[in-house]
């Protein structure tokens, strides 16, 4: 994998546990997340995280990432296939090693983002998947961004490291 790669695919979900919707194009709003994504700070309806009305949000929650090549690993691997966005996480990647984002700045489409931390499996997609996906993709269970910059992402976008 290179220092950038693509957007391949793009998933919200608009409440907590709801099925991932795969879209053509999004929004991604600084400090808010996604526009229309169950962790979009206005609307707070994610399985995991409670916000207090005026608490500020950098946490990594605005975005999450995972890499093709790690979803065709676990399948290979574990035999352990997972139907489009059923990973959980908004954008699907290739040819970019998204654990070497945390703590840079990088571009995704028109935004520009900071990884924050590993975005490791939980139990919550264990109960969804199939038994086993948690241990499949634990340390490549993708990244968790704040957004920095507003902007546009679509499928064929570039992401690039800033730093």
């Amino acid at each position: 994998m290179t220092g950038s790669g693509t957007v391949e695919r793009i998933f919200i979900a608009p409440e907590a546990e709801a099925e991932m919707e795969e879209q053509t194009d999004v929004e991604a709003v600084a400090g808010k997340g996604l526009r229309g994504d169950r962790y979009f700070s206005e609307i707070e309806t994610g399985t995991f995280v409670e916000w207090e009305p005026d608490e500020e949000r950098h946490d990594g929650y605005d975005l999450t990432l995972i890499e093709q090549e790690a979803v065709t690993a676990i399948e290979r691997e574990a035999g352990i296939e997972l139907a489009p966005g059923e990973h959980r996480r908004n954008i699907e990647t290739h040819d970019v090693a998204l654990n070497h984002l945390v703590g840079q700045r990088f571009r995704v489409g028109d935004a520009i983002c900071r990884g924050d931390r590993l975005c490791e499996p939980c139990n919550h997609l264990q109960r969804i998947a199939q038994d086993g996906v948690l241990q499949a993709l634990t340390h490549r269970g993708g990244l968790r961004a704040d957004i920095l910059e507003d902007g546009m992402i679509r499928p064929g976008d570039v992401i690039e490291p800033l730093e």
